[in-house]
């Protein structure tokens, strides 16, 4: 997915906007800076929706946090979670009311049972299935229910294991937490098999949220490329990524072409500014007032320009218009500066 050459803003003729939570709207019980108020004003003209990878808590206390940081008017029905996206994928795979072993906390458990399913934590209950979110008290004994449950191959008999995710990591309040992908690596290592996603950057969470919004033209606004871009990109969808979360600047630069975003953000301000067009001519890329030249293996900065946004859009751009990987080119540390707020 490539940038766009307009100068026009990032929600013009958008009619949904799609919002990852963690590290975009807020960061544990935080709001990220500028989010609230940015978010509002869009929702004032245009649907507004969040997805969240995040299993650990119902919809409709995802809903109450985020109306409690002040966004108006936020339902239940706004939220898309993981866990409701397993559920789609659950049907599929099981027979009604059959028994599911749950990893996971509270909002897991309440989508599980809300599609009819029993509930189980244990393997001796020879579940029909095992589905897998993060919560933070899942534990060893946890995982080790899951290992001995799914210790036959699905094609040999075993049965569906479904994670809600697989995120290496988490923002919080005190940092960067490890996320579910590091509990669902966990069980891989002990029995060898992979679990089906059901959430970012797979499409079926994604889809539901297209379909319960009646989205005609999508942005969605994350701040993770292997999930939260590269997700969108698969299900066909523009993108943000704002720089208040996960990845900094030196990824994006990385970024491989199933994960560009459409827009490069520093925060979610921008979104109703003009979004400056990027101009080539020759080897120089230049974005707003900011330059950069490709000289061989050399990135080199001609101008840092105005603006530090600026300057990480003509490197992204620079760079993936070669179709080379960053790592075939000697970069300016100035190029990976983290001017950005983050958590």
């Amino acid at each position: 997915m490539r940038m766009r050459r307009r100068s026009m803003a990032p929600l013009d003729g958008v009619d949904t906007v799609l919002a990852d939570l963690d590290g975009v709207v807020y960061a544990g019980a935080g709001p990220r800076p500028h989010a609230i108020d940015s978010l509002n004003r869009a929702g004032q003209t245009r649907r507004l929706g969040y997805i969240t990878n995040n299993a650990s808590r119902r919809d409709a206390v995802v809903a109450e946090h985020l109306r409690e940081l002040g966004l108006t008017g936020t339902a239940p029905e706004d939220v898309v979670t993981s866990p409701q996206a397993a559920m789609r994928l659950l049907r599929e795979r099981i027979p009604a009311g059959a028994t599911v072993l749950v990893v996971g906390g509270d909002g897991l458990v309440f989508e599980v049972e809300k599609a009819g399913f029993r509930v189980t934590r244990s393997a001796d209950d020879a579940p029909a299935a095992v589905v897998q979110g993060f919560a933070p008290e899942v534990g060893w004994t946890h995982l080790a229910e899951a290992a001995y449950a799914l210790a036959a191959p699905e094609g040999e008999g075993g049965i569906p294991w479904i994670a809600t995710n697989t995120d290496w990591t988490i923002p919080q309040g005190r940092g960067v937490a490890p996320g579910n992908g590091t509990l669902v690596s966990a069980v891989h290592t002990a029995v060898g098999r992979l679990a089906t996603v059901a959430g970012k950057p797979e499409t079926p969470i994604f889809e539901e949220a297209l379909a319960r919004f009646g989205a005609r033209r999508a942005l969605f606004l994350g701040d993770r490329l292997d999930t939260d871009i590269a997700g969108a990109q698969a299900a066909g969808i523009e993108s943000a990524l704002v720089l208040t979360g996960i990845d900094r600047p030196k990824h994006v630069l990385a970024a491989p072409t199933t994960a560009r975003p459409t827009y490069i953000l520093g925060d979610l301000r921008e979104l109703e500014q003009p979004y400056p067009a990027v101009v080539t001519k020759g080897d120089v890329t230049t974005v707003g007032s900011a330059s950069v030249r490709i000289d061989g293996a050399d990135v080199r900065i001609l101008a840092e320009g105005d603006r530090p946004v600026d300057l990480v859009r003509a490197g992204a751009a620079a760079i993936w218009a070669t179709g080379r990987a960053i790592y075939g080119f000697r970069v300016p540390d100035r190029l990976y500066a983290d001017p950005f707020d983050r958590p």
